[in-house]
């Protein structure tokens, strides 16, 4: 099976994750910012959580939105604001996933994410959630995502 693993990452959790996706055979393929989020963590969570609750689409850099011959796709997002981060809004927007197995790894500091968990159940039926609790510091959540294999 070809696995598309397609992430945003602002702290380094969803590249811990990449690598680990990597070293089971998945590709990745990360998002990043055309404005990036400002340098200082405090007005960067700021700014990314604003974004986050008002479901506003960042301006993506190189995006290659180009899915075929993948047999799995798994997305993965920082929560922000108990939402999914706006780079990913911006990714979900571009794609057609409704007939593509489907996995979203949400990673988050704090908070259970229920509202990107909701929103992703209400917009594909099938979808399978990982959440992963501070990935940097409890290297352990990474083991959840050998259960995709």
């Amino acid at each position: 099976m070809k696995t598309l693993f397609i992430y945003f990452s602002y702290t380094g959790s969803g590249d811990l994750v990449a690598e680990r996706l990597a070293s089971k055979g998945a590709e990745v393929r990360k998002v990043q910012m055309k404005k990036a989020l400002p340098r200082s963590f405090f007005f960067g969570i700021l700014k990314g959580g604003f974004l986050a609750l008002t479901k506003k689409k960042s301006a993506l850099l190189d995006w290659n939105k180009n899915i075929e011959g993948y047999d799995h796709i798994i997305i993965g997002s920082p929560i922000w604001n108990a939402r999914i981060s706006s780079p990913i809004n911006t990714v979900l927007s571009s794609l057609s996933l409704e007939n593509k197995p489907l996995t979203f790894v949400f990673y988050a500091g704090s908070g259970t994410g229920k509202n990107a968990e909701m929103r992703v159940a209400n917009e594909y039926p099938n979808v399978k959630v990982l959440f992963l609790k501070e990935p940097k510091k409890y290297q352990e959540e990474l083991d959840k995502l050998d259960t995709l294999f």
